[in-house]
């Protein structure tokens, strides 16, 4: 969660929302990311998003079904649905999101019946630093 963090705070210098995230596998990184929307014009280039590619590329497939992800922020819809197609073993994640989230809040996404694959799921792992980098991020833009 250490790199997870890293990443987050260079995503929040960037002026991008402070969100980061790794992909382990066997303890190596494999794939790592921040959140870049606004810098790639790209909607899709959350940190997690981010972290899968890369992942995925250095490993040569899609499947990443003993790797694992750490993010600072529980996963939107989106990069819960990234998860479940390239099969991530386990999740962890620092703060949850009551409004974004879609792992413990709103939509849900691994505990739909249509759901092809459900990783294991590990919240609050940094979840104090995580939470406060966010808040600090929002606070100092209003």
């Amino acid at each position: 969660m250490d790199e997870a963090l890293r990443l987050a705070r260079e995503a929040a210098a960037a002026d991008e929302v402070p969100v980061g995230a790794v992909v382990l596998r066997q303890g190596e990184i494999v794939g790592r990311g921040s959140n870049r929307p606004r810098a790639a014009h790209d909607p899709t280039a959350h940190a997690e998003v981010e972290a899968i590619r890369q992942a995925a590329a250095a490993l040569g497939s899609e499947r990443l079904g003993d790797c694992e992800l750490w993010v600072t922020l529980e996963p939107c819809a989106m990069c819960a649905g990234a998860i479940v197609h390239a099969r991530i073993a386990r999740l962890y994640y620092g703060a949850g999101d009551p409004k974004g989230g879609a792992v413990e809040h709103g939509p849900r996404i691994f505990d739909h019946s249509q759901c092809l694959h459900r990783p294991e799921v590990y919240s609050g792992i940094g979840e104090g630093e995580a939470a406060e980098m966010l808040r600090r991020f929002f606070r100092e833009r209003r």
